[in-house]
């Protein structure tokens, strides 16, 4: 009795130039004598890409490294709170010694142009990332996320980083705040206050606040060393400790 085939490998490619994406297919058609596989779709930004992704689920994705907006790190970093989360080809034009990062990481990679051989070998062992690996990559090639993500009721959310007010620590979760929405992230505030630096302030031990954000800063009413922050579109004053006051004076007249 003959076996049935296998299914198909459904890949999704992700490349902001329209002539690298044509070019990946054509490759993709030359590797079909080797490896089943069918295209199910492709996107020229992230965050087109993340809507693609979820509906169309497709096994791995091909995904450029350098877009503008957000890049293939971050659409990585974001499609790890999927329910079901595709194995990751970066496509890339960094130099041999800019991959070494993907290499000591186990990452599979192909440099452009890409050539038929080498993509078919990636795709017979397409992997998937974890968030370990990812944080790796972002330190060797350091970039802020333009939208930090959450699931919520099985779907991917997307908060812009532009519309946070604040980040504040409760538990293990840290509580980010918009002018609409609050929503719980499982991330550290040590961490969001490294990779977003020069856009964030920390205030109190447990909080950090956008510094394009800050309407006003005072002393509070009855008191001899509280001080509090103002937002703008936030009725609500933050305390902030002695300690961090004078530095957060400095910046900001900085």
């Amino acid at each position: 009795m003959p076996l049935n085939p296998p299914a198909p490998l459904r890949l999704f490619i992700v490349d902001d130039e329209a002539p690298a994406r044509r070019r990946l297919r054509e490759v993709l058609d030359d590797c079909r004598q080797e490896l089943a596989l069918e295209v199910v779709g492709e996107a020229d930004n992230g965050m087109d890409a993340l809507e693609h992704v979820q509906r169309e689920q497709p096994d791995a994705v091909l995904l450029d490294i350098r877009m503008p907006g957000m890049d293939g790190i971050e659409v990585a970093q974001h499609m790890q709170k999927l329910a079901r989360t595709p194995a990751v080809i970066f496509t890339t034009a960094y130099d041999n010694y800019a991959c070494q990062a993907f290499e000591v990481n186990a990452v599979d990679y192909l440099m452009k142009p890409v050539r038929a051989e080498r993509l078919a070998a990636a795709l017979a062992k397409a992997r998937h990332l974890n968030m370990a690996t990812l944080d790796a990559l972002r330190e060797a090639h350091p970039k802020s996320r333009t939208h930090l993500s959450l699931s919520e009721k099985g779907r991917l959310k997307l908060v812009p980083v532009d519309e946070i007010l604040y980040f504040k620590a409760e538990l293990k979760y840290v509580t980010v705040k918009t002018i609409e929405h609050e929503f719980l992230l499982e991330e550290s505030l040590v961490k969001l206050e490294s990779e977003f630096a020069d856009r964030f302030l920390r205030i109190h031990r447990n909080c950090l606040v956008a510094r394009d954000k800050i309407d006003q800063i005072g002393k509070a009413h009855g008191t001899e060393e509280g001080h509090y922050v103002r937002l703008r579109g936030l009725d609500d004053l933050l305390p902030v400790s002695r300690r961090q006051y004078s530095q957060i004076r400095e910046q900001l007249r900085s």
